[in-house]
């Protein structure tokens, strides 16, 4: 296999981080995770990933406004990413508002982690 693809986990719960990180290191994903979108957009200052996963509730920024932030980077490498919102609130938004923000895919709370893997496996072509 090619170098591992790397993924940028924007959650702030740590359990929920902590599993998704385990199951997508299983998979031979390089994982990096935040707990806000603040965090997210000054490590896309400096790093590039084959995928973004953003909880849309997080203090100081959340997902929807990371995502419209990501996608108004002028390095249209980094503006073009995939990003998938994870939430518990999925009734709080429609599918189309996920869309128009800019995110390629929507994960709802509990997750289900073997749709975490397909999700990431079909986005980064691995």
């Amino acid at each position: 296999m090619s170098a591992s693809k790397r993924v940028l986990i924007a959650e702030d719960s740590s359990v929920i981080q902590n599993l998704a990180r385990k199951i997508l290191e299983f998979q031979n994903y390089d994982i990096t995770a935040v707990k806000n979108g603040e965090q997210v957009l000054q490590i896309l200052e400096k790093e590039d990933f084959s995928i973004l996963l953003l909880d849309i509730n997080m203090p100081l920024m959340d997902g929807m406004e990371c995502v419209r932030r990501v996608r108004a980077l002028p390095d249209t490498g980094k503006a073009n990413v995939p990003i998938v919102a994870i939430t518990g609130n999925a009734k709080n938004y429609t599918e189309e508002e996920f869309k128009t923000a800019g995110f390629n895919d929507v994960l709802v709370k509990p997750l289900n982690f073997d749709r975490l893997v397909e999700v990431v496996n079909q986005l980064t072509d691995k």
